[in-house]
């Protein structure tokens, strides 16, 4: 074995230790979540220390002793950081660096050396090494390189999903409303955010799914982390497929590069499918292993990745009746429906919708010198709205793009609107909806006493007449 000078400055040995000149001090931790790094180096003695001293503050490290046995860890293992030695008798660090560079491998190499020159630091440079040090170095050195690194590779990953436009806003607008449902739905929201357990997210399409996901992400003890969602229904399956678990380079026509599937992207944060129940059910087969271990290959890979990922997901359909059909499984439905939250329907609130109405317009800075009237605005809560808040939306932004003047009349909404009833009614809400009507115009049309009379809130009474398609008189 070769003779080298260490120079290394380790922590908290019990026993003084002296490897080649080492000598000793107390090292600072390192910061941030356990560190994955690989000591690469054919001298026995210094990967012990590493090891001991790397280990003992805070970081899990795995050894290999030749350039060789190098390749076969990182082909099996994702790692942080590699420190490479660049002078070992079996393929040293430039040839272990080269042979690195086509699979764009996403670990960060820290190059060490006893025989530093600006040559080879420039030819480990241009093969993609993030810093070199040269032998002896102190420990605490070692580990702020170590620490930038990692913090490099966090950036790389965060710029590779800006540059895919996959990671949403975190501040994502808060549910409007200050309907007994949203108010119920924010409470329960809330208490579900702390568990970190996954979560079901049921109701119609067009309700907010999405948005309520976001808002138990906020409340989360991983609220700095990511918020990434994909609908599991917008996308065929070889693409679902793909952008979840991420592909390595020439594991099908025209992957030209590796790219991180957004499981990888969503590490430390939330991952939110949405229309999970029109997921493949060979993608549920996987899906279910990712919730059980943390573990997945990316396509055409041999590495195991691992991941820290709390799953929300959502669905418009009945789950539970999806699975005697053998379209969704069981075990994964008891896996994402640890929590369940239900979004109610926009016709089941409509008392909220003068503060969503007045939303959309504050939301877009053209017209925010619009208004609707509260004949619109009647006519808007009299509407049963199929397509929920989704459609809402969509006609208050057509009303305000298109109406002439600066206050929205009912002439300028859409004439489905005016001819189609609120809802379907059992025959217990007619038999309501006509009681209702008869103490109404007993007290002249004042629905303050008309609460009075029926015994219930003035809130409730308002959200039943808009239900029932009942305009403000």
């Amino acid at each position: 074995m070769k003779s080298k000078p260490h120079g290394i400055v380790a922590a908290n040995f019990e026993k003084e230790r002296h490897c080649s000149g080492t000598f000793l001090i107390t090292a600072t931790p390192m910061t941030a979540q356990t560190k994955k790094i690989l000591v690469v180096d054919d001298e026995k003695n210094l990967r012990e220390v590493l090891r001991i001293e790397l280990t003992a503050a805070g970081a899990e490290v795995t050894e290999a002793e030749n350039g060789i046995q190098a390749l076969e860890r990182i082909e099996r293992e994702e790692f942080d950081v590699m420190l490479l030695d660049l002078n070992m008798p079996v393929l040293g660090g430039i040839d272990v660096l080269k042979k690195m560079k086509p699979f764009e491998l996403s670990v960060e190499v820290v190059v060490l050396t006893a025989h530093a020159t600006v040559s080879t630091a420039v030819d480990a440079m241009k093969l993609g090494a993030y810093d070199f040090l040269t032998k002896p170095f102190h420990l605490e050195e070692l580990i702020q390189v170590i620490d930038k690194a990692v913090e490099k590779k966090k950036l790389r990953n965060e710029n590779l999903l800006l540059k895919t436009q996959v990671r949403r806003q975190t501040d994502l607008p808060l549910i409007i409303g200050t309907s007994s449902a949203v108010q119920d739905l924010l409470e329960a929201a809330g208490k579900v955010a702390q568990s970190g357990l996954p979560v079901l997210i049921t109701g119609e399409s067009g309700v907010g799914k999405e948005l309520i996901a976001a808002t138990v992400h906020r409340g989360s003890s991983r609220a700095d982390g990511p918020f990434v969602p994909i609908n599991c229904g917008a996308l065929p399956e070889t693409m679902i497929e793909s952008e979840l678990f991420g592909y390595e380079k020439g594991a099908f026509t025209g992957a030209a590069s590796r790219k991180l599937g957004l499981l990888e992207v969503a590490n430390e944060g939330t991952l939110f499918l949405d229309e999970i129940g029109d997921m493949p059910l060979a993608l549920q087969v996987k899906l279910l292993r990712v919730l059980e271990t943390g573990r997945f290959f990316r396509l055409g890979g041999t590495r195991e990745q691992n991941v820290d990922v709390r799953v929300l997901a959502a669905t418009n359909k009945d789950l539970q009746a999806e699975i005697p059909k053998k379209t969704f499984r069981q075990d994964l439905y008891y896996r994402i429906a640890a929590l369940t939250l239900h979004s109610p329907p926009l016709r089941e609130r409509a008392e909220d919708i003068p503060a969503l109405i007045e939303h959309f317009i504050k939301d877009d800075p053209e017209f925010r010198n619009k208004a609707f009237s509260q004949e619109a605005i009647s006519v808007l809560s009299g509407y049963s709205w199929p397509g929920n808040v989704r459609e809402l939306r969509n006609v208050v932004h057509r009303a305000l793009l298109l109406s002439p003047g600066r206050v929205i009349m009912p002439t300028d909404l859409p004439a489905d609107l005016h001819a189609r009833p609120a809802a379907r009614m059992s025959p217990l809400d007619v038999v309501e909806r006509e009681h209702i009507l008869r103490v109404l115009d007993e007290v002249k049309g004042h629905r303050g006493r008309a609460a009075e009379v029926l015994g219930i809130d003035p809130k409730t009474l308002y959200r039943k007449l808009a239900g029932y398609g009942v305009p403000d008189r």
